[in-house]
């Protein structure tokens, strides 16, 4: 299950978040409550103290003591509350993010990326500091000054830092991810092949296409491949997509037409325009010159 919230949220809360784009949330004394899980277009930083178990990603994590927990909409996730004192949370939306860049910074924080670190434990001087940001956002929501919204987005950035500062590792645990997605993507690209049947096509064939089967943003997905390879994504997609091409095209009898069906394009004159983008030359002539 896919979960991004501490504690489970009425509609009428979502709706708010969804409308607004940010909101505090607060609960206490809540011990043995089932799993549950949030909404995926929602995310979150909580500020709690006790017990839980957390399932992220294909992590199992048993935490207990205060703690900052990271809520990402491109990372599943369950949360077992078995004993919590207090929780505090910002709940806040993509479009609430605002500018592109901030939005790119903060999808790639290593506290919300794929295979992160979701909790980080903190001492006492360190949530006195992250309770007076959570108490100063809390203050700035119900009020009614006009640049509240920046005002909220620094709180959070200042939140994000202070979790970089108490765990510097986590700029070589965001390293090791990239390393990790990477596999993963070339894995789920080659699970694709061989082509077998002109009935079912490709059905990733972009990488929009390979994030959302891996459950991250496509940003992530693209900076983490060319980090890893020093090839963009796009490029190993297409590189594999024309290497299958030219085997059906050279070990089998079928039509440049179901060739280019199986491969998940619409029409045949799409596909040979891709296939000499990338080759050089049109299928018949690789096929002419092959035989």
């Amino acid at each position: 299950m896919a979960g991004q919230a501490v504690v489970e949220l009425s509609d009428s809360i979502i709706e708010e978040i969804k409308l607004k784009g940010f909101k505090m949330h607060e609960m206490s004394n809540v011990v043995n409550r089932p799993p549950h899980s949030g909404r995926r277009d929602i995310y979150k930083i909580a500020l709690s103290t006790g017990d839980m178990t957390i399932q992220y990603g294909d992590q199992t994590i048993n935490t207990s003591g205060t703690m900052l927990t990271f809520g990402n909409p491109n990372v599943p996730y369950t949360v077992w509350l078995h004993k919590l004192q207090k929780s505090q949370a910002c709940l806040f939306t993509e479009d609430f993010i605002g500018s592109p860049e901030w939005t790119d910074s903060l999808q790639h924080a290593p506290f919300f990326a794929f295979d992160g670190m979701p909790v980080i434990h903190v001492d006492r001087e360190q949530q006195a500091f992250l309770s007076g940001l959570y108490k100063k956002m809390l203050y700035v929501q119900n009020g009614n000054d006009s640049h509240k919204h920046e005002t909220l987005r620094k709180c959070v950035e200042l939140i994000i830092y202070e979790a970089m500062s108490i765990h510097p590792q986590a700029g070589m645990k965001q390293k090791n991810a990239a390393t990790r997605i990477t596999h993963l993507f070339m894995e789920l690209l080659e699970k694709q092949f061989p082509t077998e049947r002109t009935d079912e096509p490709l059905k990733l064939r972009t990488a929009q296409d390979f994030a959302t089967g891996l459950s991250v943003h496509t940003n992530y997905l693209n900076r983490s491949v060319k980090e890893v390879t020093g090839k963009p994504t796009s490029v190993h997609i297409a590189e594999r997509i024309a290497g299958e091409a030219k085997a059906l095209l050279q070990h089998t009898d079928w039509s440049v037409a179901d060739i280019a069906y199986s491969l998940g394009f619409e029409y045949p004159t799409y596909f040979n325009n891709y296939f000499k983008r990338v080759t050089g030359c049109t299928p018949n002539s690789f096929r002419r010159i092959k035989q």
